[in-house]
């Protein structure tokens, strides 16, 4: 009976969650005797097949932070629906902060064409194939935060004509 608990232990532990640090920052909190520091760290988890999230951790060392953030990423899991060509169903944008991103779908070999934060929520959203533009802030963590922003609002052909009452044909001619 040991032996069923412990490999039902290691079967959780067996997941195809990968965990991807974009920052590690130290930050301090001024306070009566002084300066205290402590670590924050953005993290993106993801499953490669259409599951991502983005999260933050502070902690007083880097490996509690990490730690804490991928926590914080599988607690903001979205969903992206991908096409059969591993890409986006639509042209889409998101912004957060000063941050804003463009996404467009690309055609199969185009590869993932993007920049620092939004490159690595795509990628680890399972998107193979993608145009995307970051525009306004650098900042890492708004640029992951609109990317996440963005790929919330994709919708399938299947659903906007199950919202609008049509059948699926009608949406494509």
């Amino acid at each position: 009976m040991a032996k069923r608990r412990k490999s039902s232990r290691t079967k959780e532990k067996e997941t195809n969650w990968q965990e991807r640090v974009i920052q590690i920052r130290r930050v301090s909190k001024v306070v009566k005797g002084g300066k205290k520091l402590s670590f924050r760290a953005i993290v993106v988890v993801g499953n490669e097949t259409g599951q991502v999230g983005v999260g933050v951790g502070k902690a007083g060392d880097v490996i509690g932070a990490v730690r804490k953030g991928v926590a914080d990423g599988k607690k903001q899991l979205i969903e992206v629906p991908l096409t059969k060509a591993s890409s986006i169903p639509h042209l889409t944008n998101g912004a957060s902060g000063g941050a804003s991103v463009i996404m467009r779908p690309a055609a199969p070999g185009t590869g993932v064409i993007a920049g620092g934060a939004v490159r690595t929520v795509l990628e680890l959203a399972g998107v193979k194939n993608i145009l995307a533009k970051q525009l306004g802030s650098d900042n890492p963590l708004n640029n992951a935060r609109a990317a996440i922003n963005a790929l919330e609002t994709l919708r399938t052909f299947s659903e906007v004509a199950k919202e609008r009452d049509v059948p699926l044909e009608h949406i494509y001619s």
